[in-house]
């Protein structure tokens, strides 16, 4: 059923339901009959469904949007924001749209968003990842505070991390070929957002 089929179905059932409510219970042999209650029940149980399912075609909606606006990744839709924030600003904004700041979990994800980033972004800039070590330095870990299984550190060059405690946040650099180097948090980078793909 389509986003205005389930409207038109939800408004039906609540002027039936408020109608439902309006009409006095029937007396049968001097007490109420509450069979009526019943169908309100049923009723509200209809429309609790109906609104279940309105809500989660609006948010698949809303992931079509974003990945016609962004692009699509193995099960993920990706949306840049070019705009240079904090880490920390970077990561409310990411939460703020119903998504997290981008982490790859496997080369191909990282070749893909450092592609993306170049076309979207820009080809010399760099953006936030969803990886940081503010709880203990050098233990590297995603949003959710697991460890980082997959990692892409500048090791030939620059050695990285190796920022200690001045430099807990990491970015993944578009001139690097989407290396990853630990940076200060405070530092204002682009970031890309990511939306999981039910």
């Amino acid at each position: 059923m389509d986003l205005r089929g389930l409207q038109v179905t939800l408004c039906l059932l609540l002027l039936l339901h408020g109608s439902l409510q309006q009409t006095s219970p029937k007396k049968r042999n001097g007490k109420k009959d509450y069979v009526t209650s019943d169908a309100i029940e049923k009723l509200q149980k209809q429309i609790d469904d109906i609104v279940r399912e309105l809500n989660l075609l609006k948010e698949h909606q809303a992931l079509q949007t974003v990945c016609l606006k962004g692009t699509k990744v193995l099960g993920k839709c990706l949306l840049a924001d070019p705009v240079k924030k904090t880490y920390h600003a970077a990561y409310d904004d990411c939460i703020a749209k119903g998504g997290s700041l981008s982490t790859p979990l496997t080369a191909d994800e990282n070749d893909q968003l450092h592609s993306y980033v170049r076309q979207s972004v820009g080809p010399e800039e760099h953006i936030w990842l969803g990886v940081n070590d503010m709880v203990t330095d050098g233990h590297w870990v995603d949003q959710t505070g697991s460890s980082v299984r997959f990692k892409n550190w500048e090791t030939e060059i620059t050695h990285q991390p190796d920022g200690g405690h001045a430099q807990n946040c990491a970015i993944l650099s578009t001139t690097a070929n989407g290396k990853w180097f630990d940076e200060n948090c405070r530092a204002e980078k682009a970031s890309v957002c990511e939306f999981n793909i039910v």
